[in-house]
């Protein structure tokens, strides 16, 4: 007769829980005893399957007392783990559990319904959408809670912040808003010269151009500006904030983060954005100027042709609808930069969305602006 093998020690846990390994005849003996639930199998499993792997094993589970589903599992995995493993001395309710688990396991996987992860990707993404309108909504609200409270305290804002935004969003722009403008009045003037040309119509150029200019695309190609510029920069700024735990610093100082870093870049998106919308206009118009005198058409032509056109409500309607852009640019960029995650790209992706959305953002407001304009004869 074979000598038999040293016992395997129980494993750790509960008492009369384990298993250990016998050789009788020849034949390998794993005796499991105890309780088998979930926490148990987690135990066992890597041990249990390492044994049953080996030699043909006769699995003798007569002290098992009780059984779940997942220790169920763990016996019928080590019984298929060997060609000659057989399962021994199971109990009747121990062994109906493992011929429920045989007959489940058995069975065919229900086929994938046709459909189901299209229906389910836009359920997710309306839900998505939703909590994200529901964040936006919050933070919309909070901002008007911090402004108000401002105005009866002027002292929580700091005008200093406010004037660094301001030449940060608004100095440093100018150059690039009065190139972008000249090369937009530049490409107007020649556009609109050919066709008008064909009906000897050129005079009305300066009409076409600086209607264009003062009502659509001067605010919208300066929001365009400070979404890539400022909104960017804002989420940058804030994102990294937030990476760095340093917002949350700031409430657990109780120091207000909305007032503190917010207020100061949304007033200065509000007040920087009619002046970049004004000179972005106006180099266009002197653009525009130039290829007139090009054209032949002087000066004083196309001044007399800019006052009989434009009006003192197209030059603020242009400008109001600067100033709701800019506040919503800035918004955007703060509020994708608070809710920045964590990670080695959320600073990029708060960026992206700041960028994206306020491009958005001023595409929807100006269609609005338009129907608004329109039933209000502006």
């Amino acid at each position: 007769m074979t000598p038999p093998e040293a016992p395997s020690p129980p494993a750790a846990g509960a008492a009369g829980r384990g298993f250990s390994l016998r050789a009788e005849a020849g034949a390998r003996r794993l005796v499991l005893g105890g309780r088998i639930d979930t926490e148990a199998a987690a135990e066992l499993w890597p041990r249990l399957m390492e044994q049953a792997a080996g030699a043909p094993s006769v699995i003798d589970i007569a002290g098992v007392e009780a059984l779940d589903t997942t220790g169920a599992t763990l016996l019928v995995s080590a019984e298929g783990a060997s060609p000659g493993n057989r399962i021994e001395g199971a109990r009747p309710q121990v062994a109906a559990v493992l011929d429920r688990v045989r007959t489940a396991l058995a069975a065919p996987r229900p086929k994938p319904v046709a459909g189901l992860p299209t229906l389910a990707r836009i359920g997710r993404a309306t839900v998505e959408a939703g909590r994200g309108a529901l964040d936006a909504l919050a933070f919309l609200g909070e901002l008007v809670v911090t402004l108000l409270g401002t105005l009866l305290r002027p002292g929580r804002l700091r005008f200093r912040e406010v004037l660094r935004h301001l030449d940060e969003a608004g100095t440093r722009a100018f150059p690039l808003a009065v190139l972008l403008g000249t090369l937009l009045g530049v490409i107007l003037a020649f556009q609109s010269a050919i066709p008008l040309r064909r009906f000897g119509a050129e005079i009305f150029v300066p009409n076409l151009v600086g209607i264009s200019l003062l009502r659509e695309l001067g605010p919208l190609m300066a929001g365009v500006i400070l979404a890539g510029r400022t909104g960017s920069a804002y989420a940058a700024e804030l994102g990294t904030m937030s990476v760095n735990e340093e917002v949350a610093a700031l409430r657990i100082m109780g120091i207000d983060p909305m007032a503190l870093l917010v207020l100061p870049r949304v007033l200065a998106g509000l007040l920087v954005m009619p002046v970049l919308s004004l000179m972005l206009t106006l180099a266009g118009l002197a653009g525009m100027t130039a290829i007139m005198g090009l054209l032949g058409f002087p000066l004083t032509t196309v001044t007399n042709q800019l006052a009989a056109t434009l009006k003192m409500t197209d030059l603020l309607g242009g400008l109001v609808k600067a100033a709701v852009f800019g506040l919503a640019i800035a918004a955007i960029g703060c509020r994708a930069g608070l809710g920045a995650g964590r990670g080695p790209r959320a600073v990029g992706d708060a960026a992206t969305a700041a960028v994206v959305g306020g491009i958005v953002a001023i595409v929807v407001l100006d269609g609005i602006f338009a129907v608004a304009y329109e039933r209000l004869g502006l």
